[in-house]
């Protein structure tokens, strides 16, 4: 069975939490599909965890349709989520532009950052599902931080989500913020909120597919490493290069071997 914003508004209504991943290629969409997550991510995140960018601003909208088509052909249940880059949009015609882009190429929603009411009200009106992404978002604050941590900011961080719902967001997405205003804010909407970094009573949770796997080495204290996978590529890799310096690979049991007569046929011709 698909999974669609009705199923995903459904599991709020029930309680049931919503489980989130950021994914950037084929295989990796397969196994998460595989293994039952609602909401599958190609993030802007791709451009510190794949492409070896400095931060996600540098990342393109060709980038991220690129690596959403790829994922679209692994992802069969689950919802997939598309990032709208930075600057791509600039105003409800641009945003709109970008955003029927990525449903063209798969997306079955666009996630945007910060208080932009007209613009998810013009892509809503439009027939496009729109996420909203507050607190701590990438593409606006340099360095990553704790964002609402008190009254007042707290307050604007609510405000805005509210005022995102209004707007026709169809989930929000709750980055760095202190666990009670992820509560609140929570508790407050009708709409999902999804949490990375906002404590435990958000209505899902989503974490960047290479930290939760242990492949990037710095531990964070909202992620878990969930794989030391990291760990593993890189003794494999090690093995692989002394085996082959030595020797040992490949072996018998890896090679193929002509019949007799080509065989013979080759060699005789070769001497």
């Amino acid at each position: 069975m698909a999974k669609n914003m009705n199923y995903l508004h459904r599991k709020k209504l029930n309680a049931q939490k919503i489980t989130m991943l950021t994914c950037y290629d084929y295989p990796t969409a397969v196994l998460q599909d595989k293994a039952g997550l609602d909401v599958i991510f190609v993030g802007d995140s791709l451009g510190t965890n794949e492409l070896g960018y400095e931060r996600e601003i540098s990342v393109t909208l060709d980038e991220i349709i690129h690596h959403l088509k790829a994922v679209r052909r692994g992802v069969k249940e689950a919802y997939l989520l598309a990032d709208m880059p930075y600057k791509t949009y600039e105003n409800p015609d641009m945003a709109l532009v970008t955003a029927k882009k990525l449903t063209l190429h798969g997306a079955d929603g666009v996630k945007l950052e910060g208080l932009q009411a007209e613009i998810v009200s013009h892509l809503h009106n439009n027939g496009i599902e729109v996420w909203g992404h507050l607190g701590f978002t990438p593409q606006h604050h340099d360095k990553a931080a704790v964002q609402g941590k008190t009254f007042d900011s707290a307050k604007i961080v609510a405000e805005s989500a509210i005022s995102l719902q209004d707007a026709g967001a169809s989930m929000v997405v709750l980055e760095l913020i202190p666990e009670e205003l992820g509560k609140v804010i929570s508790e407050k909407l009708m709409i999902p909120t999804i949490g990375i970094g906002a404590g435990r009573f958000t209505d899902g949770q989503v974490l960047v597919v290479q930290d939760m796997l242990g492949i990037n080495p710095r531990e964070m204290r909202h992620a878990k490493n969930y794989g030391n996978v990291g760990e593993m590529m890189l003794k494999s890799f090690q093995a692989y290069a002394n085996e082959v310096e030595s020797g040992a690979f490949p072996q018998l049991t890896n090679v193929r071997h002509m019949k007799d007569e080509e065989r013979e046929a080759l060699l005789n011709w070769y001497s």
